[in-house]
């Protein structure tokens, strides 16, 4: 049975150690970053030896490939992929062609990703920014209304999921009004219930459905003024489950953020007492990861069904014109281009 986990490793190859814990804590999933990813061969091999050390197929694999500034597999290892704010541009004169190239750039995206082992993508993003906010969300955002985040990232899970490849909607209930980057500092939301309903919270209500979401580290003070939204009871049970009405697979934001104080095992444990089915934990320091194990249970009830469904996900798989998606995505890299964010 699977502990209630998803952990990062050190490098490109599994160490001995490395083994031996997985096969102890027998994690949900695994995720990629940067630092794990050498060649197409190497990747699969580190896959493959994360599979056989925790022990059968049916695991989350996760990076996060959102485009833009946020893409762990960067040319040669992967595409050039535009920021979300590339469609966002594209939807003000043409949405249904917005949504039809999200849709295509995302099934490409997802034949890349299963060619290599993975079948989880952190992406798409629901945030909506503001004026004022830190640029942390930025040109990851699809826009600035909420039916337009909506559209766009509902396209973009359904090519993820056309591909077999889970999406996970983040981050949930909302980061775009966010003045820090949580994974420096702790950040705290302080505008009212009624306005977070109305922007923030819907493009998250609308597609309530997905099958999987990561909550944010942020606080938003009007609903719980102690806890960030991933270590919050209320904000999960009364927003995530209640408001949003989401009832899928919900894992924290990375445990190991600096959003997040205490010890390791502490912070599992609060993410999973507020109501989480999964704790991330991603720097792949392993005495953190044996941490973070020690605080988290197994998968049990509504958290086990939950994984099971969103693994289903996984053997979805429709046709779709690959040289038109592949032309769409030259076209959106090269205007995208001309506008990129430094940040």
């Amino acid at each position: 049975m699977r502990t209630a986990l998803i952990t990062g490793v050190a490098g490109t190859v599994l160490t001995p150690d490395e083994a031996s814990f997985l096969k102890d804590a027998r994690p949900a999933g695994f995720i990629l970053f940067a630092r794990n990813l050498e060649s197409h061969d190497q990747i699969r091999r580190l896959v493959d030896a994360v599979r056989e050390a925790v022990g059968g197929d049916a695991m989350l694999v996760l990076i996060d490939q959102e485009g833009g500034r946020v893409q762990r597999l960067r040319p040669p290892l992967g595409r050039a992929l535009p920021p979300a704010a590339a469609f966002g541009r594209l939807y003000a004169s043409d949405p249904a062609g917005a949504a039809d190239q999200a849709y295509a750039v995302a099934r490409l995206l997802a034949d890349d990703l299963a060619a290599l082992g993975i079948n989880t993508d952190c992406t798409p993003v629901l945030d909506i920014p503001v004026s004022g906010a830190h640029e942390i969300i930025g040109d990851r955002a699809y826009g600035c209304e909420p039916e337009q985040v909506a559209r766009l990232a509902k396209a973009v899970a359904d090519g993820l999921m056309d591909g077999g490849i889970l999406p996970v909607i983040k981050h949930i209930p909302g980061h775009g009004r966010a003045t820090a980057d949580s994974h420096l500092a702790l950040p705290v939301v302080g505008v009212s219930h009624a306005e977070l309903s109305a922007t923030d919270f819907a493009p998250f209500k609308a597609l309530n459905a997905m099958p999987a979401a990561m909550s944010a580290h942020v606080v938003f003070s009007a609903i719980d003024p102690d806890e960030p939204a991933s270590t919050s009871a209320t904000v999960i049970g009364d927003v995530i489950r209640g408001e949003i009405g989401f009832d899928g697979l919900l894992m924290s934001d990375d445990l190991s953020m600096h959003a997040l104080s205490g010890g390791m095992r502490a912070r599992a444990e609060r993410v999973m007492a507020a109501g989480s089915d999964l704790a991330l934990h991603c720097n792949g320091d392993l005495g953190e990861m044996q941490q973070a194990a020690a605080g988290v249970p197994l998968l049990a009830g509504r958290a086990r069904e939950r994984l099971e469904t969103a693994l289903a996900v996984l053997n979805r798989r429709k046709p779709y014109d690959r040289g038109a998606a592949e032309v769409h995505l030259a076209a959106l890299v090269g205007r995208a281009a001309d506008r990129a964010e430094s940040v």
